[in-house]
């Protein structure tokens, strides 16, 4: 099926690691919970398909933990302290 437009009410500028998907037929990325493109029918893809870009997404969604983890830890110092 061809994109009838409905997809840019969806468009996101984010990649993978925030959320987004990727529609092919569409050629963008958009925040959808479904797994089927709400324009156009085609299946939305989760993840890069390129190595180097599967390799970054990891390393991002390794990090964003242990960021988690230390925010947690510096507010908790914070409340103690005063």
């Amino acid at each position: 099926m061809a994109c009838k437009g409905i997809c840019i009410r969806y468009k996101s500028y984010r990649r993978y690691a925030a959320g987004s998907k990727r529609c092919n037929q569409c050629n963008l990325f958009i925040k959808w919970d479904g797994l089927w493109c709400p324009c156009c029918g085609y299946r939305l893809r989760n993840g890069p398909r390129g190595f180097k870009f599967k390799v970054k997404l990891r390393i991002k969604q390794q990090e964003q933990p242990i960021q988690k983890a230390q925010n947690k830890n510096s507010s908790t110092i914070r409340l103690h302290a005063q």
